[in-house]
């Protein structure tokens, strides 16, 4: 499926499911793709993550449906999956500005937030540098952890910060950063920060060791200090090369390739630091 079409098709897909199981996980596989690229794909094409998303649209029809009926509160509560009145309440009043209480009493303002649809703009011809390179499968060795889709944009740098001073990382520059997800289902993926596979480093550093399969890859070169050059070249990848290219997503990975440091002035901050983005992928 296009990326576009796909990202609309989940969009339609949330409004008939709003107060349904609407995880990151069940989503994707609705839409037959990884959670990771799904969460992805979707915040840079909508700007919001979608567990944002969601729960703007539901605090704004909840807002509609207590002005427009005489359902309670907790009723409300649970039909927008939340655990208590009490939670609900103080979602609700972030949102809105007031609490269900003074909306239905005292006439307090509502706030509303419409449904989201995709459309492309054309912002100029600009250009984007890639190649399409067929790698053989190969192995590495990090160190990584479980996360969850929804909190991945905050959890995963605060990952990178621990691993610098992480007893078991002495071993591990942090050539990669790679997501890993093969069943492509769930609301959890694994990230592991490693690099490449060396016998003598790993012995008797309880290093993990992974094979990342063979695939066709697209590679994204990026170039500017970090993070904000590799934001821009991820957001470019989904709202620019997927939904114009040929090419779709083949697979749970995506692996970002970061050269050392120490090669540069600056760090990681230097305007010429060189690092690339790899997404596993196929022909449409």
């Amino acid at each position: 499926m296009d990326w576009v079409k796909m990202v609309e098709a989940a969009l339609e897909y949330i409004e008939k499911n709003i107060t349904g199981d609407l995880s990151v996980g069940k989503i994707a596989q609705e839409m037959n793709i990884s959670p990771f690229y799904f969460q992805k794909g979707f915040s840079m094409l909508c700007g919001y993550t979608i567990g944002e998303y969601i729960r703007m649209r539901q605090l704004s029809l909840a807002g509609s449906e207590l002005l427009a009926s005489d359902i309670k509160v907790m009723e409300l509560a649970v039909k927008y999956g939340y655990e208590s009145p009490d939670s609900f309440t103080k979602a609700f009043t972030r949102f809105h500005g007031s609490t269900p209480t003074d909306v239905r009493k005292n006439g307090a303002s509502l706030k509303s937030f419409a449904p989201l649809h995709i459309r492309l703009s054309l912002d100029g011809g600009t250009i984007m540098e890639y190649r399409i390179e067929e790698k053989p499968s190969f192995k590495v060795m990090g160190i990584s952890e479980i996360f969850s889709y929804e909190a991945a944009d905050t959890d995963v740098p605060g990952y990178w910060d621990r691993f610098h001073v992480h007893a078991e990382a002495k071993a591990v520059l942090g050539m990669y950063g790679i997501c890993l997800d093969e069943e492509m289902s769930g609301n959890r993926f694994r990230y592991m920060i490693a690099d490449d596979f060396q016998a003598e480093a790993a012995a008797g550093k309880n290093l993990e060791e992974y094979t990342i399969p063979s695939h066709t890859w697209a590679v994204f070169p990026c170039r500017g200090a970090m993070p904000s050059a590799i934001q821009e070249v991820n957001r470019r990848i989904f709202s620019e090369w997927l939904p114009a290219g040929q090419y779709g997503i083949a697979g749970g990975y995506n692996i970002e390739y970061y050269s050392n440091p120490a090669d540069y002035k600056d760090g990681t901050q230097d305007l010429e630091y060189y690092a690339e983005v790899w997404i596993p992928v196929k022909e449409k």
